[in-house]
């Protein structure tokens, strides 16, 4: 098997592992929530945390369906140097945000993780 054709499923993986913490970290985000809140807090602070995870997440879905548009009309699909950054981009931050959900992080390194990994892979898939 070439390593075009060893890219791709492995590439179609990561980034469908990556898109089910995302979904995963929207139905429990209420924990995160929590984390970003001091310990005596009023429904206001707690709603505009709510929102701005919301907010963070309803981004990283939406770039998600650019990229798997990209990818299934076969734009991006056998281009080697992105699949391969794609790959690594994706698998990191499906680690960082499986940490995210259990570790139970603040709300602001979901940013920072948005940052390194989406905006990266986004940015470098239009020097390719």
């Amino acid at each position: 098997m070439s390593a075009v054709n060893s890219l791709v499923p492995a590439r179609f993986l990561t980034i469908i592992a990556h898109l089910v913490i995302v979904i995963t970290i929207f139905w429990s985000r209420e924990n995160n929530i929590k984390a970003c809140l001091p310990l005596e807090y009023t429904q206001e602070q707690y709603e505009e945390e709510d929102r701005k995870l919301v907010v963070a997440l309803a981004v990283t879905l939406g770039l998600f369906g650019v990229e798997l548009a990209g990818f299934f009309s076969g734009v991006s699909m056998f281009n080697c140097s992105q699949g391969l950054l794609s790959l690594a981009v994706h698998c990191s931050a499906s680690v960082s945000l499986s940490l995210f959900v259990s570790e139970k992080w603040e709300c602001w390194t979901y940013w920072v993780i948005f940052a390194t990994c989406r905006l990266v892979c986004g940015c470098c898939s239009e020097c390719m």
